[in-house]
């Protein structure tokens, strides 16, 4: 008996796949339970990933090569699920697993896969917020649930379907749908935008900006989730005000983690804040033993990831000069021998009437004690050397491993992205040289001190 919430179509789906990745791994099995109006029905099928089943898959699914060598390609099965996912509420435990594989799958085919989803691990927390843990096994246990076997599709596909009527059950139906009418209700947005926007932006990491009319860029920013931070410009009154009300177009990159939508923000920013024309850095030299001298170079002429023995990074010569000065009154520098100022031979600095000069310049203080005093004064300021003998890849995956951002850099240079391992010979036969990007360098420098993303090395002589 069909009870009476049943008021409009709904499937429980859940695959088995060979791997958590999008872009590598594929479908190994599908298990759907569809409800409406006219009663259950029950359909599931094996699928020839058409890549081996790897050991670990084999011992949580039971899912081995022989039983799937035989069995229908995703290709051969799609137009029939199409059929029997239209039109109906897409209900799935971690739904951006379940709902993700099939839309990478249904692009492979060229189809553009869109449904009304559920995710019952949210739905879950919605409605019983004093628990804490809402994997399948834990909601089970905790409804008194039970299946014949776990990590199979059909199976976990009943489950979700048990699951669902015990909520109805446990609180009502009234409240069961005010939470999913809630979670399913399709934002606002205003008539300059395409309401597909809602159905395309995804629930992961990434960078997004908006645009005018114009094609100008009004503003950029990341988010861990960017359907969720994207459409929160458009919430409440807010879509009313600059710059949400001026927006005719959005445009995003999505990102594995946190590391990858700061590159993609940074990109963005860009059309709003390019690199500097006067990018420059202090050089310091040795003309002969026991001399020092510092020379302003610029990132237009100088290759900032080659060049050694570089201090500071300034966005104009007269920034590079204060800070420079600043530097010789904290360490009782000479700015003459610095540079800074012209004085004829024998003759003192302006620093040193003040005391702030020892006389080196005039021979009162040992000039190996000045060159002591700088070194330590441009220590902190000092340009890392490119620490690698080649190009390396930074590998960030997100929370799921569902994603798997592969970012790419030779001697501080970004050379882009790709989502998997084989992918990155490609990168470095199209790679493009850029002018040195202060803020790829301090992005890059901060994560590999940090050591929290793997790093690949990759042959070397790339630039």
């Amino acid at each position: 008996m069909i009870p009476d919430y049943i008021d409009q179509p709904l499937v429980f789906l859940d695959l088995e796949t060979t791997g958590a990745n999008f872009a590598r791994d594929r479908i190994l099995e599908i298990g759907l339970v569809e409800v409406d109006r006219d009663g259950v029905r029950e359909w599931s099928s094996l699928v020839n990933p058409g890549v081996t089943v790897t050991p670990f898959i084999t011992d949580l699914t039971g899912i081995d090569d022989a039983m799937v060598v035989g069995a229908p390609r995703f290709e051969e099965l799609a137009s029939a699920l199409q059929e029997r996912l239209r039109g109906r509420i897409f209900i799935a435990h971690n739904a951006r697993f379940d709902h993700g594989f099939l839309k990478a799958e249904f692009a492979r085919l060229g189809i553009d896969f869109r449904a009304t989803v559920i995710c019952t691990v949210k739905l879950s927390r919605k409605l019983y917020p004093q628990h804490h843990r809402h994997n399948l096994d834990t909601l089970m246990t905790r409804h008194g649930i039970s299946a014949e076997t776990r990590h199979r599709a059909l199976a976990d596909a009943r489950v979700l379907w048990d699951l669902w009527r015990s909520w109805h059950t446990e609180l009502g139906g009234a409240t069961v749908r005010t939470i999913t009418d809630a979670l399913t209700r399709p934002p606002t947005l205003p008539p300059t935008l395409d309401p597909a926007l809602a159905d395309e932006l995804p629930d992961t990491a990434g960078a997004y900006a908006l645009l005018d009319a114009n094609g100008t860029t009004l503003l950029v920013g990341k988010a861990p989730n960017l359907r969720q931070k994207v459409l929160a410009h458009f919430a409440d009154a807010r879509s009313n005000q600059p710059p949400a009300s001026l927006v005719h177009r959005v445009e995003w990159c999505d990102a594995a983690g946190e590391f990858g939508a700061r590159l993609q923000e940074l990109g963005f920013q860009r059309r709003l804040k390019p690199i500097p024309a006067e990018l420059c850095a202090w050089r310091l030299l040795q003309p002969e033993p026991g001399m020092f001298a510092l020379e302003l170079v610029f990132a237009a002429t100088t290759d900032f990831g080659t060049a050694t023995e570089l201090f500071g990074l300034y966005g104009t010569p007269k920034e590079a000069r204060q800070t420079l000065r600043k530097l010789a009154e904290a360490h009782f520098l000479c700015p003459a021998l610095l540079g800074l100022e012209s004085v004829k031979p024998g003759k003192p600095c302006t620093a040193t009437r003040s005391g702030q000069c020892r006389g080196t310049c005039v021979g009162k203080e040992d000039r190996s004690r000045h060159n002591g005093r700088l070194i330590t004064a441009l220590a902190k300021l000092r340009l890392r050397e490119w620490p690698y003998a080649g190009p390396v890849a930074l590998v960030e995956r997100d929370e799921f491993g569902m994603l798997e951002d592969f970012h790419v850099f030779d001697r501080w240079h970004y050379l882009g992205r790709v989502r998997s391992e084989d992918a990155l010979h490609s990168c470095l036969e199209r790679k493009t040289i850029s002018c040195f990007d202060p803020d790829i360098y301090r992005i890059f420098l901060k994560h590999i001190q940090g050591k929290k993303l793997r790093l690949v090395t990759l042959p070397a002589g790339r630039l």
